[in-house]
């Protein structure tokens, strides 16, 4: 399947004191042919660029100064290499947004996982749409 046509298929709900950089892991897909991995400042670690480039995939995290310390221009070149790429794939998170975000009122993990499970539903037909009106094969 083209990345351009991708739809969002995967997603891990859990309750707000839990970061997401915890469930990251659990979210790549193995069935992809690509390897590639990208991620932005939040994600990188030393541990889980040597898990990942274990597993097999391909790291493009980017990188983060310090407070003392910013980043060189080479890593800026980098962070904008992968920034591009990153693009495509936080359309879709500002598609979810307009349409209200992560944002769920109700009460209990099983009503805000079927709520945000069936956002999702109605971002990837709203695209499917978007696709077949322009003409453009879907998958």
């Amino acid at each position: 399947m083209d990345t351009r046509y991708k739809l969002l298929r995967k997603m891990a709900v859990t309750h707000a004191a839990v970061a997401d950089t915890t469930v990251f892991e659990s979210l790549l897909d193995r069935s992809n042919t690509s390897r590639d991995v990208f991620a932005d400042r939040g994600y990188p670690t030393t541990e889980r660029d040597a898990t990942l480039k274990q597993a097999g995939w391909r790291v493009h995290i980017q990188r983060k100064g310090s407070a003392t310390k910013g980043i060189s221009e080479a890593q800026k070149k980098r962070n904008r290499r992968i920034a591009t790429p990153r693009a495509r794939v936080e359309h879709v998170f500002g598609a979810l947004a307009q349409m209200g975000g992560k944002l769920v009122r109700c009460i209990g993990i099983v009503r805000v996982t079927f709520a945000l499970h069936l956002k999702a539903a109605s971002y990837n037909l709203k695209r499917l749409v978007f696709l077949k009106e322009g003409g453009l094969p879907p998958f």
